[in-house]
């Protein structure tokens, strides 16, 4: 089963969600606008995720172990400055958002998922140049 082993294999595929929210958080720590944002950048506005289904979905994943809630945002145990308000204040909204944080465990299975997805790709890049071809002749 690749780099993933059967235990963690028991997570795939991942749902679009699952898989966006864990792409989001591999590079830092996000509070849960900041995972939507980062959803929303990373695939070029195609695909957003509402509130109501991060949240089911950040749930899920802290009680499967694969995510875990931090104090405060940063990359990987780094603290961030608390964000400033027009003012030019600290904000008070900032020390009361939840950070959360990919765990090994959420690597492995997001490793995973790449990977079974870099497979599918394959496959059909494959199949395509077959079909392809023989449209051809």
């Amino acid at each position: 089963m690749g780099k993933i082993g059967r235990e963690n294999g028991k997570f795939l595929p991942l749902s679009p969600a699952t898989l966006h929210i864990l792409l989001a958080l591999a590079g830092e720590d996000l509070h849960g606008y900041g995972i939507m944002q980062e959803i929303a950048r990373q695939s070029a506005g195609q695909y957003k995720i509402g509130p109501g289904t991060l949240y089911d979905n950040l749930k899920k994943l802290l009680n499967q172990g694969l995510v875990e809630e931090t104090s405060k945002g940063g990359s990987r145990g780094v603290s961030r400055a608390p964000s400033k308000d027009a003012s030019g204040k600290d904000s008070k909204e900032d020390s009361r958002r939840r950070y959360y944080r990919l765990k090994g465990l959420g690597r492995d299975v997001l490793a995973g998922d790449l990977e079974r997805l870099a497979g599918v790709l394959r496959e059909a890049r494959m199949h395509s140049a077959r079909g392809l071809r023989a449209r051809r002749t």
